[in-house]
C-alpha cells in the first residue's frame, strides 16, 4: 500500500568540485506542503510530521531530508518518498534505496552528475543537440573571452532558477558581476558565459516513460515525452524573473496549437525528449530553451527538479508552477498532475 511522505531540503548541499549550489529559502518546504495538502485532499494516504498540521505552516506537512526526518516518516508508516529536495551522491536517502521503499524523483547519482550545467552542456552538445556556445570562467581565467561578443549571459555551474544569472552588456559589468559571483559563498569558484539569445524563450516539461491517465484514458508512453511548451515574457533585463518573486501566470503562457506545430518548436521538443532519454529520467524535468534571431531554438538550462508548487491551500491560489501550466493544457489539474507523477514511483529491491 502506498503511504507517501514528502521530504524537503533542510540544509545547503555539499560543495562539489569547488561549486556550491545555492539553497532556496525554506528548502522547497512550500511546494512540498502544497503537494501534501493536495494529495490528502484527494484521498491519498500521506504522513506528516505533526498530527494536526497548520495549513499555513509549510514545515507541518513535510519531513527534513535528514536521517532523523526519514526515519520519523518511516515510523509513521511511509513507504513512498517524494524527493522534493536537492539530491547529490552521498545524500542520506541513498541508504534507503533497495529497502522496499519507493521514490518519486531522480536518482541522486544522476543528479550529482547532471546538475553541473557545464558538464551537461558538453554531453548534450556531443550528442548533437542544440546547445549555445559556452565558455568557462574562474578566478584564474577571469578575462572576457575573445570567442564571445557582448551581450552575454553569466550563469553559475550549479544554479537554481534565475538566481545568480545575469545579462552582461559591458566589460565593466562583466568584471563587477564576476567579482560578485566569485566572492560570494553561494555559487563556488567558477561560472560560465553563453551568448545572449534574442529570440523567444520557452520552457518545456518532459515526463518519463510510463503509464499515464490523460483525459480519462490510460496511455502508455514508451519513452520520455513533452508537455506543451510554455512561453516566457516580461523579462527583467533579458532574464526571466524567479517565480518566488513574480507568479508564473503573470509572465508565462502555453503556446497555442499553431505555434506548437511549427518546425522550430517540433524540433526543440524532439531534442528535449532526446536529452531526457540520455539522462534516463525517472521524474519530470524542465528544460529552458531560447531562440536566436533566425528562430533556431537552443537548450540552455536543464532543471532536474522543476518547481511543483500548486494552488492547493487558500493562501497560495496563485502558485501554479510552469510545469502545472503545461499540464493543464492536456486536461490535468494539480491533483491529476501529481497523481500521474506519483504513478511513476520507482524502487530497487
Amino acid at each position: 500500500m502506498n503511504v507517501v511522505a514528502v521530504i524537503y531540503q533542510s540544509g545547503k548541499p555539499p560543495v562539489i568540485n569547488g561549486i556550491q549550489k545555492p539553497m532556496k529559502p525554506g528548502g522547497y518546504s512550500d511546494s512540498g506542503a502544497d503537494i501534501v495538502f493536495e494529495l490528502i485532499k484527494n484521498g491519498i494516504e500521506v504522513v506528516t510530521p505533526v498530527d494536526t498540521p497548520d495549513e499555513q505552516n509549510d514545515y507541518d506537512w513535510v519531513f527534513p531530508d535528514t536521517s532523523e526526518g526519514v526515519e520519523n516518516a518511516i515510523k509513521k508508516g511511509a513507504t513512498v518518498f517524494w524527493l522534493n529536495t536537492i539530491l547529490y551522491e552521498g545524500h542520506v536517502i541513498e541508504k534507503y534505496i533497495g529497502n522496499q521503499i519507493s521514490f518519486i524523483g531522480q536518482e541522486p547519482k544522476m543528479v550529482d552528475r547532471f546538475d553541473d550545467k557545464w558538464e551537461t552542456n558538453k554531453l548534450l552538445r556531443k550528442e548533437g543537440l542544440s546547445i549555445p556556445q559556452t565558455i568557462l570562467i574562474d578566478d584564474i581565467n577571469a578575462s572576457f573571452p575573445s570567442q564571445l561578443s557582448l551581450p552575454v549571459v553569466m550563469k553559475p555551474l550549479r544554479g537554481r532558477g534565475s538566481q545568480g544569472v545575469f545579462k552582461i552588456q559591458t566589460i565593466d559589468e562583466f568584471k563587477n558581476k564576476l567579482s560578485y559571483i566569485l566572492n560570494s559563498e553561494d555559487y563556488g569558484d567558477s561560472i560560465y558565459l553563453e551568448p545572449f539569445l534574442k529570440g523567444q524563450e520557452i520552457t518545456i516539461t518532459i515526463m518519463p516513460k510510463g503509464k499515464y491517465f490523460i483525459r480519462g484514458e490510460e496511455v502508455i508512453k514508451t519513452s520520455a515525452w513533452c508537455l506543451p511548451p510554455v512561453k516566457r515574457f516580461n523579462h527583467e533585463n533579458g532574464i526571466a524573473p524567479y517565480n518566488g518573486v513574480v507568479a508564473v501566470k503573470e509572465n508565462s503562457a502555453v503556446l497555442d496549437v499553431n505555434e506548437i506545430n511549427t518546425k522550430a518548436i517540433q524540433k526543440v521538443m524532439d531534442e528535449c525528449e532526446k536529452a531526457a532519454e540520455l539522462l534516463s529520467i525517472k521524474a519530470p524535468i524542465r528544460i529552458d530553451c531560447r531562440a536566436d534571431l533566425e528562430e533556431r531554438y537552443f537548450l540552455f538550462d536543464l532543471n532536474l527538479k522543476p518547481n511543483m508548487t500548486g494552488p492547493s491551500r487558500e493562501h497560495r491560489k496563485n502558485q501554479d508552477s510552469l510545469s502545472l501550466l503545461a499540464a493543464r493544457e492536456i486536461g490535468w489539474g494539480y491533483f491529476e498532475f501529481l497523481n500521474n507523477i506519483l504513478s511513476q514511483q520507482w524502487s530497487k529491491v
